[in-house]
């Protein structure tokens, strides 16, 4: 007996807005539930696996996306305004870095039925407290001189002209004590790109975060931007050049380094992964087996 109309049309329109839903939300990336299920955004991280070990539920993930293309990959925490990492594929690159990106934004932040796609700042400031509530706008970064915009995943590390306009979010980026990012931050940056330029045969992944403290930008008596207390950064490149000297060789296949982000004491400061890893545990919400790459970044043979 065929059953009545009633009884069947209704679950079955139920299962299709459901599987319309996912393939919606499968297709658009921006702000995701998971990164491993998300068009090509695991390809940003080594082995598709993300770090682990974060003990916050309240950090929100972000596939990157620009020009309709995910890019990187971002945990951010929406209450301090702050990525605290991300993670992208370094590209051969010359070091030069652009100036002419506008500013961009995370719509999906704001309301999961926007764009996926990083969009620019609206010229009319007034229009950023649509979304301000959840993310940093270029407002936080006008009247504090001591700061610059750090990115995390930068410019001078990509080569493509949207991969280096993505970078230019303001989620992929924090504030930095001017002397310490224009100092040992650019420095180092710019030790990695020529290193792995040099000797890195294969993919290159790279994750970069921090760790925060009670530092705060405000804004009309506001807590409004979280200040770093440490910037830290690591790379994984399982096919490396096996006859470079000694002194590069010994940091491959994984290296990493971290400094504060200060106007003295600043140096960078290289280490295995595993010190680093250490020193983070000591001043992350992270549990003991926190870990920034699949494996430590020991290939499977």
């Amino acid at each position: 007996m065929m059953p009545a109309a009633g009884n069947w049309a209704s679950p079955l329109a139920a299962v299709v807005a459901v599987l319309t839903c996912a393939l919606l939300r499968g297709a658009r990336a921006g702000v995701v539930g998971d990164f491993n299920h998300q068009e090509r955004c695991k390809d940003s991280l080594y082995m598709g696996t993300p770090p682990r070990g974060y003990l916050r539920n309240s950090f929100t993930k972000i596939c990157q996306r620009y020009e309709d293309k995910p890019r990187y990959v971002t945990l951010y925490d929406p209450h301090k305004h702050i990525p605290i990492y991300s993670a992208y594929t370094f590209k051969k690159s010359d070091g030069e870095k652009r100036v002419d990106f506008p500013w961009m934004f995370e719509p999906q932040l704001a309301s999961e039925k926007s764009t996926s796609n990083m969009q620019p700042f609206p010229q009319s400031s007034s229009m950023h407290m649509n979304f301000e509530d959840t993310q940093a706008v270029l407002e936080d970064y006008a009247d504090v001189v001591q700061y610059e915009r750090g990115q995390l995943n930068p410019d001078e590390h990509q080569s493509d002209p949207l991969d280096k306009a993505s970078t230019y979010s303001l989620t992929n980026v924090v504030p930095q004590i001017r002397e310490f990012n224009l100092g040992p931050w650019a420095e180092h940056q710019d030790l990695v790109r020529k290193r792995l330029n040099n000797y890195c045969r294969g993919k290159a992944f790279v994750v970069t975060g921090v760790t925060t403290s009670g530092h705060t930008i405000r804004r009309n008596n506001l807590d409004r931007v979280a200040v770093p207390e440490y910037m830290w950064s690591a790379y994984c490149c399982t096919e490396f050049d096996q006859n470079a000297p000694y002194f590069v060789r010994y940091k491959f296949p994984v290296f990493a380094a971290y400094g504060l982000n200060d106007r003295i004491n600043n140096h960078m400061v290289e280490v295995p992964l595993k010190n680093l890893e250490k020193f983070l545990k000591g001043r992350m919400d992270v549990d003991k087996n926190f870990q920034i790459f699949y494996s430590d970044c020991v290939p499977d043979n």
